[in-house]
């Protein structure tokens, strides 16, 4: 045989390319090779470009500016599973970062990551597909696109992977999109509650920590905690909690139980269970700030419900609530404060607090926290309304120091509460004394003038319950505080300006507080509010009564009618009538004007300038604009005083002393004063009138005789009897021409005139009646009418046994039969037959 010969290879072809290894060292280089059509340099790219991504943001942002991203959304279709598999893994990491996600929306990939989550694909692929989601999913708009692209679907059934990553990556995800309402119902249709529930059995905490957080999301809604009931989720959870070793799961834990609690039967079914008791053990005994914190939470979550309210207070939940309060930690105190607030709804719960827990609130008043003072105070306001015993307790418990330092607080919600509690102590009047001590008064000044609605509303609330006094009604006047309680009445908040028009109805009481309040407007706004029928309310109305109880004048001019308890005093004037919104001149001005052909201003005024001092808290003379109103018995002792007086037993005698009076005037004044103050015009002749009937009529004891006696006096000196025949022939208004031209003023004082008609007599009755204790009305009629009513009890009645009926009204007749009395049966046809 010869020898073998070594075949030579035979030489590649001439158009095939020779294989060549690359070693780049540039990733701008590897980018360019995602273009590439073969699969194992696509493939080696990408293994490339995911170690690069792995090293930090950096080169996650490189990768974004050499133009990365795009060429890899391609490659997520990619036939080749190696390579679809690295692109993917790649997008796992980069979408971690803020401005490659943006990108990713733009380039509308969503569609293609969700494909990789399909069942056929690898774990691995899983992985990084439902990590790029579980980052994507932090976005809004990618929250939107994972649900339009059916991405739920997926990642529920992924949460029963065999592989812990995916379902970490899977539950986050879920977690991220249960921010959304639509999300949620979703997720209730493919029924995700009982494999999230899975997840908490698992032996990887972050897991555990996922599914409890995605579940506290989720169980806000009814049909989930059915669900999470109906799956024994409730023996999970309490589990955890007796689980020690599971510690740092027990607050999410509690927040999945505080949304179950709301739910009526999950509550019962914790309570059957002995899981209530443990709840509330847990939560009081727990040492961890978060955990008692979060337990007062469910509390408060639940107590909002009258039942769930009558289980905790059948478990004493009372005692668990006092102890956290006395933690170290303001959370917990905040929390265990809005506990308390949410279980004063159950009367039980408020008596228990009335010794343990009022004093503990008190302490947190005094707090460095302003948070922990506003849910403290916000507890007490709850505790004292409408429950005197707490109110007193709180009082007791010397509270109303820290709560009046509140209310100059910067939170309006610690104010508000401040106020409401001080209002609840102030509406007892044995606590409401004490409160001015604490300068509460002087404290609500910042309150009233307060932007804030419900501090307003509150702040005029507790003037309204602490001005009964008189002391804080001069207080409040004199520190200024009248002013923004005026312009509260403006409001267009429908309770501030109920709350300011009670504030103003109580101070009215007060006559020097009522005059104040008329110089700031308070009148004025009032009667603008009670105009409005959507304005306008019950204590509108009744301050804006309360206010012309405290002028007269303009009462009479605007209604016609002042009740017996309207008495006449000195400065009233008799305007006429007047519209509604018209402005009433004050006397001073109309005393200045000249005679016109108006209707003349009738005055009433017994007193001289230099008989009384200066008007101050006892004077009862007219301010120049505002009537006064005086007491009956006020009256008698003037009147007593004058009676004692000798040499005055004629009527000439009076008069002459009275002018003489007038005429050194000036002199008491002094001349040389810089500015001399005004006093209304002096009627000497109805001061003698007043002396005449306190000393002839008053000691009368019978009052119907008192009212006929009186009635003929005043006919007597108002031009005698008439006749309705010759009633056109009585020259009245000539008379009344002539005052008017020799007082060279439109006001006439009522003494004045001798030739008198309905009006004049009505007016001169009423004063004079007012002045000796005799009750009776004066009423304005159309066309000069005018007449006075009063009350008799039915003489065949007096003596007899039983119930009285009422007394019987009478028009006082000062005209056609002076001293008549005719019986009002119908009102309309009795005035016709007397006018």
């Amino acid at each position: 045989m010869g020898k073998k010969v070594k075949k030579e290879a035979e030489p590649p072809p001439k158009d095939v390319f020779d294989p060549l290894t690359i070693e780049s060292k540039k990733a701008a280089t590897v980018v360019l090779m995602l273009n590439s059509p073969e699969e194992e340099i696509l493939a080696k790219a990408c293994e490339a470009i995911y170690r690069f991504a792995l090293k930090g943001e950096e080169n996650k942002a490189t990768l974004l500016e050499l133009g990365a991203v795009e060429p890899l959304t391609k490659l997520l279709t990619h036939e080749d599973k190696i390579v679809r598999r690295n692109a993917t893994m790649i997008f796992g990491i980069l979408a971690s970062n803020n401005d490659v996600k943006k990108l990713l929306r733009e380039l509308d990939v969503m569609n293609s990551v969700i494909a990789q989550l399909a069942p056929e694909e690898e774990v691995v692929i899983h992985e990084f597909a439902s990590l790029c989601l579980a980052n994507m999913s932090a976005e809004y708009t990618s929250k939107v696109q994972i649900l339009e692209h059916g991405g739920l679907e997926p990642l529920v059934r992924l949460l029963a992977s065999p592989d812990p990553d995916v379902k970490k990556n899977s539950v986050e995800c879920i977690y991220n999109l249960t921010q959304d309402f639509q999300c949620r119902a979703a997720l209730q249709e493919l029924n995700a509650i009982p494999p999230i529930l899975d997840l908490l059995k698992s032996e990887y905490p972050v897991i555990q920590l996922l599914a409890l957080k995605t579940l506290g999301i989720i169980t806000n809604d009814k049909e989930a905690r059915t669900t999470l009931r109906d799956n024994q989720g409730v023996d999970h959870l309490i589990k955890i909690l007796e689980t020690k070793e599971l510690n740092d799961l027990h607050i999410e834990a509690l927040s999945v139980i505080a949304n179950c609690l709301e739910d009526m039967d999950t509550l019962v079914l914790i309570q059957q269970t002995g899981g209530l008791k443990k709840l509330l053990s847990f939560a009081e005994n727990s040492t961890i700030p978060d955990i008692q914190k979060n337990a007062a939470k469910a509390i408060t979550k639940a107590a909002y419900d009258p039942e769930n309210r009558k289980l905790f207070h059948e478990q004493e939940v009372e005692k668990c609530l006092v102890a956290l309060l006395g933690s170290e930690n303001d959370g917990t105190k905040i929390a265990a404060s809005q506990a308390i607030s949410a279980m004063c709804e159950n009367t039980g719960s408020k008596e228990f607090f009335n010794n343990q827990g009022i004093p503990q609130l008190i302490v947190l008043l005094k707090s460095d926290s302003e948070e922990v003072r506003e849910a403290a105070s916000l507890a007490l306001a709850n505790l004292t309304t409408c429950h005197p015993a707490n109110a007193k307790a709180v009082a007791e418990a010397d509270g109303v120091d820290p709560l009046v330092n509140i209310l100059s607080s910067r939170r309006d919600g610690a104010v508000a509460n401040a106020a409401t509690v001080l209002a609840n102590v102030a509406m007892q009047e044995p606590l409401r004394a004490g409160l001015q001590s604490h300068g509460v008064t002087s404290a609500l000044l910042g309150p009233l003038r307060s932007a804030n609605t419900v501090v307003q509303s509150k702040a005029a609330l507790t003037v309204a319950a602490t001005a009964c006094d008189v002391e804080a009604r001069t207080e409040l006047r004199n520190s200024g505080g009248l002013e923004p309680l005026v312009e509260l009445l403006r409001s267009k908040n429908d309770e501030v300006r109920r709350h300011a028009s009670w504030a103003v109805m109580v101070c009215a009481n007060d006559e020097l507080t009522a005059v104040e309040l008329c110089k700031l407007g308070a009148l004025d706004i009032l009667e603008e509010v009670n105009l409005s029928v959507s304005r306008k309310n019950k204590f509108s109305e009744a301050a804006y009564n309360k206010l012309l109880n405290n002028n007269l004048s303009l009462k009479y001019s605007l209604t016609g009618y002042l009740s017996s308890s309207n008495i006449i005093s000195d400065g009233f004037y008799d305007y006429g009538r007047i519209n509604p919104g018209t402005k009433l001149l004050p006397l001073k001005d109309l005393c200045l004007q000249e005679p016109s052909d108006q209707r003349a201003v009738l005055l009433v005024n017994s007193k001289s300038s230099d008989v009384s001092p200066p008007p101050s808290m006892e004077d009862k003379s007219s301010d120049v604009g505002y009537g006064r109103s005086i007491s009956s018995s006020s009256s008698f002792r003037r009147a007593s005083k004058e009676k004692t007086k000798k040499g005055r037993g004629k009527k000439e005698e009076e008069r002459v002393k009275e002018e003489e009076e007038v005429s050194t005037l000036p002199k008491l004044m002094g001349e040389g004063s810089p500015e001399k103050e005004w006093y209304p015009p002096f009627d000497p002749d109805f001061r003698v009138y007043v002396y005449e009937v306190t000393k002839s009529i008053f000691p009368i004891t019978n009052i119907k005789e008192q009212i006929e006696v009186l009635a003929r006096y005043v006919a007597e000196k108002m031009g005698g009897k008439m006749s309705k025949e010759k009633l056109h022939n009585f020259s009245w208004e000539l008379h009344i021409s002539e005052l008017k031209f020799q007082l060279k003023s439109n006001v006439v004082p009522i003494g004045q005139i001798k030739k008198g008609i309905f009006y004049h007599r009505a007016l001169l009755f009423k004063a004079l009646a007012d002045k000796i204790g005799i009750g009776c009305s004066l009423v304005r009629g159309e066309y000069g009418r005018a007449w006075n009513e009063v009350q008799l009890m039915n003489e065949s009645r007096k003596g007899l046994i039983g119930a009285l009926p009422p007394p019987e009204v009478y028009i006082v007749d000062l005209m056609f039969h002076p001293g008549g009395l005719m019986k009002l049966r119908s009102r309309e046809a009795d005035l016709y037959r007397y006018l």
